[in-house]
Parts: structure tokens; sequence; C-alpha cells
């Protein structure tokens, strides 16, 4: 197994994207150390630690993004840390407080304590197509997104739907704030750059992005504007963990499967599930937005192969069933 006698650090371990990193990377023959605010919460680590080869080769860490220094135990003696944990809110009081510094702060002390630790080889670090595709340039069914393009905080503020403008900005802030401090502190980092992520969920809980799916099916609601960046989580889990054992691994690596629309969305739910009561055509008012394409090839050099976005749209549709998000 290419992870056996490897020590890594996964921060924000109870997320959707990381309980699927922590899952691959405990296949692969890692030992993981596993980072939560709270340990002592089930919903947080049940999943974790059921996973196989969890008894053996899985510890979990408190630490909290806006603590400096608390990620210092759990990352030393560490070979590669994967540095998932980020505010995912996209409504509250105080927004450039709660969203866009929350996400720059804790990057910044989670890549303080790797810059302590010598044996600390690469950093792997989650960001968002967000930090890549709003640069202001018209988007077409021919133009293909890549990782050349990087998004214009400017041009946040015209993102109203949703609140996502904070988020966004969140993101562009964080990727730059991360690339600044690794070049300035020598610190080898690679970014991973995932769309909307769905699949099947590990976690108890229900995440953002998956509900956005659930809303869509069960009640038509496009507060989240279609077209969406679907990609699945499994592969946004691979894709971090080939950037980090890849030795030629640099720079960013968008990860979508497709580019698509609500209505097909619905189109495919409506085919894969019969009896799944779907809401009918759109009277909204909202406008369709045009498909686009995002560029795969960078991190299908890594060797990954997507799973379809399809396939994924059914097993997230199953497992919201069999977690007793979605009846039908």
């Amino acid at each position: 197994m290419s992870g056996e006698g490897k020590v890594v650090c996964v921060t924000g371990a109870s997320g959707y994207i990381a309980s699927w990193l922590v899952k691959l990377l405990l296949e692969h023959g890692y030992t993981v150390r596993a980072t939560v605010r709270d340990p002592n919460d089930p919903k947080k680590t049940q999943h974790l630690l059921s996973l196989d080869g969890a008894k053996e080769r899985l510890d979990i860490f408190k630490a909290s993004l806006s603590e400096e220094g608390s990620f210092d135990s759990a990352i030393d003696g560490c070979d590669g840390v994967f540095h998932t944990a980020s505010p995912v809110v996209f409504s509250t009081n105080d927004p450039q407080a709660d969203i866009v510094d929350a996400a720059v702060n804790g990057t910044l002390n989670v890549l303080k304590s790797c810059a302590k630790v010598p044996s600390v080889k690469r950093v792997v670090f989650t960001s968002s197509m967000a930090a890549v595709m709003h640069t202001g340039k018209p988007l077409t069914p021919h133009t293909v997104i890549d990782e050349t393009w990087f998004s214009d905080p400017a041009i946040c503020d015209s993102l109203k739907a949703f609140e996502t403008n904070w988020y966004v900005l969140s993101k562009i802030s964080a990727e730059d704030a991360a690339w600044k401090f690794a070049q300035e502190n020598g610190i080898d980092l690679v970014a991973i750059n995932p769309g909307l992520v769905i699949g099947p969920l590990l976690q108890p809980t229900l995440n953002l992005s998956v509900e956005i799916v659930l809303k869509l099916i069960a009640n038509g609601d496009r507060t989240f504007p279609s077209p969406y960046r679907f990609v699945d989580v499994r592969d946004v889990a691979y894709a971090h963990i080939r950037a980090f054992e890849v030795p030629t691994a640099r720079g960013r690596y968008c990860v979508v499967e497709r580019v698509t629309t609500s209505a097909e969305t619905l189109n495919i739910s409506r085919e894969r599930f019969p009896t799944l009561q779907l809401p009918g055509k759109f009277d909204d008012g909202k406008p369709y937005e045009a498909t686009y394409q995002v560029s795969r090839e960078k991190v299908e050099s890594l060797g990954l192969n997507f799973i379809s976005w399809e396939a994924s749209l059914e097993e997230t549709i199953e497992s919201l069933k069999e977690k007793g998000f979605l009846s039908f």
C-alpha cells in the first residue's frame, strides 16, 4: 500500500470531503491524525472511528481554526498535511469576520503549524472552483476554464444569490493567503479546486453541497443557481491523495466532472428514480445560466478517472434516503 509507514494529518476531518479522505487514506495504509473541534461529539467522530483501519491507524485530535498553535501536536511528526477545514456558511450577521477572516486566519494557523515541522513534505489545500472561475469573462458552452483562471475579488459584489459573494471571497482570500505564506516559508503546497461536491455521505449530518441537491429535488429550490459544477466526493478525496503522492504535482487542480443545469439534474433524477415525486417545470422566473466547460486534463494527469455525474447523483439520492433526509 502506498501510504504504509507514512503519517498524515487531515484538518476538519468530520467534514464531507475530509471524511472520505480519511477513509481512502486508511485504505491506502496511511496512519491518519484527524483534527476536529470537538472530539467528544459522536456526530463528528463516530463515523470516522468505525472506518476500516481506524482502530489501528487513526487518532483524533482537538484543534480549532481560530486558535493559533492548536494544530501543532496533530501535525508534529507528519509526512504530509491535508488542510480541508474551512467555514462553509453562507449567512451570518458578520460575514467578513465569520466567513472571510475565519477562512484566511484558519488557513494561516494551519500553515504556521506546518512551517514548524521539518518532516512535512507537502501540504494539500482544499480550495474551490469559487477561487477559479469568477473572473468577469463571459461563460459560454465553448468556454474552457482551467487552472490559470483566478477569481477577481472585485466581482464578488455582484454575486448576491444566497449570499455566495462572501463564500466566494473567503475561498479567493484563503487560497491567496495560502500561496503567499507557502512561498515565503518554503512550503510545498498543492491546491485542489473542486466544484459542487456530491455523492454518498459518510457523516450523519447534511452538508451544504448535498443540501443544494436535496432542496432542488425535494421542492425545486434553486436558491443556489445553476449551472452546477458536479464532482463526486470520492474523486475529490482521491485527487487530494494523488496530489500528495505524485512527486511532480504542482500548483492547482480543478476537479469537476460535468457542468450541467438544474433542469438536467431533475431529468436524470426522474429517470433513475421514477417513484420520486419531483417538481415540474420551474416557474420562479429565474433564468437558466449557460453551461461551460472545466478542463480535466491537469487533474487526469494525476491518474484520476472520474465517476460520472449521473452515477454520483444517483448515489447521492440513495444516500439521502438511507440517512433519512429524503423519503420515496
